[in-house]
């Protein structure tokens, strides 16, 4: 679609882009199939002891320097449970860790492994309501995370590169144009809770806004304007 055909909160997100120069001109190239078949259960999240949220709160920091020891699942499991888990299931789509406008929720999280116990590096989908991970390619994804993030090396160095991805028709069905705004905060929100959760499990965290949209959008398989990446965040062991 050409730009002067869009409306503002698409012209929005299209036209605020990161490009490398050489790329501007045509749409990212599909790399691999994705795969659909693999899926690993998570275990339950353990949600008593650790820090006060006033503790986690005071002590959080962005923190861009990871040890080279792997995640455990257990932590993993925690990290999306506390991103977006669901903590009733009153109705459809329940309630969860994160609010969201229109309890819509339009943000999915995609994962790039890169040392986690028990997990083959790749690009994993979370699958909120199963609490599972689905493998969509496997492989080592260490270096075009990375440069994706405008080659940024905490995006190699981390154990697990988060990607946030909006479904924009999810909101956009009830809000519209202004749906766009929506988005970002309700991504905001899941955001904020995945540094307080690695501060509490004593964990660094670092978000990252600054990426090449349609090279994220091409390593975890969307197509950039009706699902759209929007925001990363790395974890690891500090």
């Amino acid at each position: 679609m050409d730009l002067s055909e869009m409306k503002i909160g698409q012209r929005f997100q299209q036209e605020t882009k990161y490009y490398r120069p050489a790329h501007r001109s045509k749409p990212p190239e599909r790399v691999a199939e994705f795969l659909q078949t693999r899926k690993i259960p998570l275990p339950p999240p353990h949600l008593d002891g650790g820090p006060s949220l006033w503790k986690a709160l005071r002590e959080r920091r962005s923190i861009r320097d990871y040890s080279p020891a792997p995640l455990s699942l257990k932590d993993l499991s925690a990290l999306l449970w506390a991103t977006q888990g669901i903590t009733e299931k009153a109705f459809a789509p329940w309630y969860r860790t994160a609010p969201s406008a229109g309890a819509l929720h339009p943000i999915d999280t995609y994962l790039v492994v890169n040392r986690v116990e028990g997990m083959d590096p790749g690009i994993y989908f979370f699958e909120v309501v199963e609490f599972s991970l689905i493998l969509r390619r496997e492989g080592d994804f260490s270096g075009p995370i990375a440069r994706a993030a405008l080659d940024q090396e905490i995006a190699q160095s981390a154990a697990v590169v988060f990607v946030w991805v909006a479904v924009i028709q999810r909101s956009r069905q009830k809000y519209r144009q202004r749906a766009y705004r929506y988005i970002y905060l309700d991504c905001g929100h899941i955001a904020q809770n995945l540094y307080l959760a690695a501060t509490a499990l004593g964990l660094g965290c670092c978000g990252i806004a600054a990426i090449f949209d349609d090279e994220v959008n091409d390593l975890v398989g969307v197509d950039g304007q009706e699902e759209t990446a929007i925001y990363l965040a790395t974890v690891g062991k500090k």
